[in-house]
């Protein structure tokens, strides 16, 4: 053990300390010196009279405001008065009495003077009440500066260096040291391939310098990582402090943000001083866009803003006059377009690490890692479980291994099955099954009616999502739901998003046609339309009359539009000829397969719940058979490596889905 380390192990100094040394000298010196002890003894004034007049008072001292007198008795009568010698009742032991007024205590104790009695002195004294005045005058004060640092206390409670108010401004960072890595590992990190090689780069930047900077390169200085919820960015940060044999500084952007003016900006400062004292090392910020949003676009406009300081500093820090050689920091962040430009640039945040929601091959290394600690049946299949669960993150997929096995557990069962798992996709996606809840026969049809629409046309359009499942079973919001097998593709095509949308309006077609009217049960269907509508006129410019023009604006506070008053007019107009000509396309659907389609509806009333093999034996073999649909039908490892399509649930009827 070296020097360092053994004045490390040493304990800190603690003013208690003294406190305890001093009350315990206190007390032995009490202890020790029992002569220094008087007793006193409580008489009548007629008593305190016969000692005085038989000679034992060798002095009186009578306190004028209380009316008590002390008579301390001579060494030679303790005997006499206490029926105890000196050594038990002290060496100046004396008796207390109380008199009744000062004029006839001075007549008696001249008498006794004259008599020859009494040859001591006699003195007054007066109540000395001057620590409960100082309590009284300083007592308010005393209460106002207890209550600021019990609520300084509170404020600073997780701050470096003890929860007291001078730690305010103390770095949070949650130190892992060397040697003490968290269990958390790069095997445990499932898929994002290419994002998982960056965060390695950089532990083998910390640990292997030299074999980069020999060619004359330099260590980034950071990398943020970037992607949508649940994804893993955290879970990244952790397998570096898990790999990495340096010191891991942890924290969260809210942790600077404070109440008081200068904190953050101060935590900021501490962060890289501690940070520079044990470097190499990593500071990782989760969350980084609560102090790093773009300066100037506060919508509160003036007055000082505190993260704007605390940005600052933090810029300054990472890439200022000082040097931090041998920090890197990471960041994570799903609103990378609010962050400040400053932050982003080369020299700061040198890489940015894109963490995308997992496509089929990573979803199935995924399920594999939160499947270790389930218990499976030889019923599941986890290609098929990769496959209906297309937009999902890495969360959700440990949500659907949990509410599997929970599902299982409450049937009973000695493991988790297919179905288990398939209905803790439903039940994620669609809500939870109330089969409870009344419905009225003309309810159901109208809802039977509606599901088919939708299953019906998706049937017969050549770009629509196949068909998976329908059921009328209420779930969550939703009283009916269709789920489709939708292609994981790149870019969508003009006719690809048409037939999507034709496909969402045979809902609200079916109604009209069938039942003569149209009901409030397609409130989500035409909320999905009409998005999808503008956003292909006003950003994608798939308009006749707009054609090869974006509107979009990424400004995070636009006090204008981006086009005229004119263009939104036509925008406006675009959007009513563009889903009108789908629901046309709609209803002449419906009307051609009309029989089909109330076929469908009735099995549906019937049974609740119909899959594609149903809708087959009714229109025969879908005229438009996608890539997905032959993964399905003949999955091999070839066709799963080339693909990325998987299975999905639609919106069903007044319900919200889950838009990738």
């Amino acid at each position: 053990m070296n020097e360092k380390e053994k004045k490390n192990n040493l304990p800190r100094f603690n003013l208690n300390w003294i406190y305890g040394i001093i009350a315990i000298a206190l007390i032995l010196l009490w202890l020790g010196n029992p002569g220094s002890k008087s007793s006193s003894k409580n008489v009548t004034y007629t008593q305190f009279k016969q000692y005085v007049s038989q000679g034992y008072a060798s002095k009186i001292v009578a306190n004028k405001d209380e009316g008590v007198l002390e008579m301390f008795v001579k060494p030679e009568h303790i005997q006499d008065v206490f029926q105890s010698s000196s050594r038990e009742v002290g060496t100046r032991p004396f008796v207390e009495a109380e008199y009744p007024s000062n004029d006839k205590l001075e007549e008696f104790i001249e008498s006794e003077q004259q008599q020859g009695n009494f040859q001591g002195e006699i003195s007054y004294k007066k109540t000395n009440n001057m620590f409960g005045n100082l309590f009284w005058n300083f007592a308010p004060l005393l209460f106002i500066i207890g209550i600021w640092l019990f609520i300084m206390r509170r404020m600073g409670g997780g701050a470096a260096g003890g929860s007291n108010v001078f730690s305010v401004g103390k770095s949070k960072a949650k130190l892992v040291e060397k040697g003490e890595g968290t269990k958390v590992t790069f095997k445990d990190v499932a898929g994002q391939a290419s994002a998982k090689q960056e965060v390695e780069e950089i532990v083998e930047f910390l640990k292997n310098p030299k074999k980069f900077t020999d060619l004359g390169g330099k260590i980034p200085k950071g990398a943020l990582l970037v992607g949508p919820p649940g994804t893993g960015k955290t879970l990244l940060a952790k397998a570096v402090a898990g790999e990495a044999d340096v010191p891991f500084f942890s924290m969260s952007g809210s942790d600077f943000v404070e109440m008081f003016v200068g904190v953050g900006a101060s935590r900021v400062r501490d962060l890289f001083r501690q940070a520079k004292e044990k470097a190499p090392c990593i500071i990782f910020i989760d969350e980084i866009d609560a102090v790093g949003r773009a300066r100037g676009k506060n919508p509160a406009m003036g007055g000082n803003d505190e993260r704007e300081n605390t940005l600052n500093q933090l810029l300054t820090e990472m890439d200022g006059f000082g040097t931090n050689s041998g920090v890197i920091i990471l960041a994570a962040t799903n609103r990378v377009d609010i962050l400040d430009k400053a932050l982003l640039r080369a020299g700061r945040f040198d890489r940015q690490i894109h963490v995308d929601l997992p496509d089929l091959n990573e979803r199935k290394a995924v399920f594999k890692v939160h499947l270790k600690p389930v218990k499976i049946d030889s019923t599941v299949d986890v290609d098929l479980l990769a496959r209906q669960t297309p937009g999902f993150s890495g969360a959700d997929i440990a949500n659907v291994c949990n509410e599997a096995a929970l599902i299982a557990a409450r049937h009973n069962k000695k493991a988790v099955g297919k179905e288990d798992f398939l209905s803790a996709v439903d039940r994620i996606i669609g809500g939870l099954e109330k089969k409870t809840k009344v419905m009225t026969d003309e309810e159901k049809r109208t809802i039977a009616l509606h599901e088919a629409g939708h299953a019906t046309i998706s049937w017969f359009l050549r770009y629509a999502n196949p068909l998976i499942k329908v059921t009328i079973v209420p779930r969550g919001r939703a009283l009916g739901a269709a789920w489709y097998l939708p292609e994981e593709r790149q870019i969508n095509t003009k006719e690809q998003m048409l037939d999507e949308m034709c496909a969402t309006l045979g809902g609200r077609a079916a109604e009209e046609i069938f039942t003569g009217h149209i009901s409030s049960g397609a409130l989500n269907d035409l909320e999905r339309v009409t998005k999808q509508a503008y956003a292909m006129i006003a950003y994608m410019g798939m308009s006749e009359k707009l054609p090869n023009l974006c509107y979009y604006s990424n400004e995070e506070y636009a006090f204008s539009k981006p086009y005229s008053d004119n263009t939104a007019q036509l925008i406006d107009e675009e959007v009513k000829r563009m889903i009108a000509e789908q629901y046309q396309r709609a209803k002449q659907l419906l009307s051609e397969h009309k029989e089909g389609h109330a076929q469908l509806a009735q099995v549906l009333v019937e049974r609740e719940v119909i899959f594609a093999e149903d809708v087959e034996k009714i229109f025969g073999k879908r005229p438009w058979t996608s890539r997905t649909e032959e993964l399905l039908s003949t999955p091999t490892e070839e066709e799963e490596a080339e693909t990325a399509s998987e299975p999905t649930e639609d919106s069903g009827y007044n319900k919200k889905e889950k838009n990738d």
